[in-house]
This record gives C-alpha cells, sequence and structure tokens, in this order.
C-alpha cells in the first residue's frame, strides 16, 4: 500500500514539473481575470513583448537583496526564473514564460508570491 501511494506521488509531481505543466500561454480569458489585480497592484505590460514588469525600492541594499534571495528560492523550488535587475535598493522585475513565449500561470502564481513578500 505504502510502494502505491508512494508511485502516486511521484508521477503527481513528474507531470506537475512536466515541461508541459503550467507552462500553457493564457488564453484571453484567462488574462483578463488573472492579469487584473496584478496590474491593480503596480505590475505594468511590457511593450512589445508579452510580459510584466514592476520596480520596487527598498531602504537599502541589504533589503533588497534579502528579497532578492526569497524571490529566488521560490523561483527555483517553481523552476520558474524572473529576469530582474538590482542596482543598490531597487529591483526590477520581468515574468514571463519562455517556454510558451508569453505569460502563463506560473508568471500570475509568481508575482503574487513577490507581491505578498513585498510588502
Amino acid at each position: 500500500m505504502f510502494v502505491t501511494s508512494l508511485s502516486r506521488i511521484v508521477i503527481s509531481r513528474r507531470i506537475m514539473s512536466s515541461p508541459s505543466a503550467k507552462r500553457l500561454k493564457l488564453d484571453t480569458e484567462e488574462r483578463d481575470s488573472l492579469l487584473s489585480p496584478l496590474l491593480s497592484a503596480g505590475w505594468a505590460l511590457v511593450e512589445g513583448r508579452d510580459a510584466i514588469k514592476k520596480d520596487f525600492k527598498f531602504n537599502d541594499f541589504n533589503e533588497a537583496f534579502g528579497f532578492m534571495t526569497r524571490v529566488a528560492l521560490k523561483a527555483d523550488q517553481m523552476n520558474h526564473h524572473p529576469e530582474w535587475f538590482n542596482v543598490y535598493n531597487s529591483v526590477n522585475i520581468t515574468l514571463s514564460t519562455h517556454d510558451c513565449q508569453g505569460l502563463s500561470q506560473r508568471d500570475i502564481n509568481l508575482a503574487k508570491f513577490i507581491d505578498s513578500i513585498a510588502k
């Protein structure tokens, strides 16, 4: 019984981490419903590509780097890594899913996590 349960967990993890899992480009309906709260929270569409971006300001470099470290750990866990730029206390983040060449549920999930730790 334990082996069967363990096999289900392993198979589920493989499905969720497979190249196609959660890497489908958002359709029009999903874009409208999922992007709206993020755009209201300060994220913006990137001109010329299917991506979102947001700029963050912190008190100093230490705080900015700590934020980046937390994002990096979560992004690595998700196997979904942001494009970012850091100078002293500012961090600029761009999210897009390269596998589908546009925005996917992974970008939405990571953006929500980023906002939750930036507060």
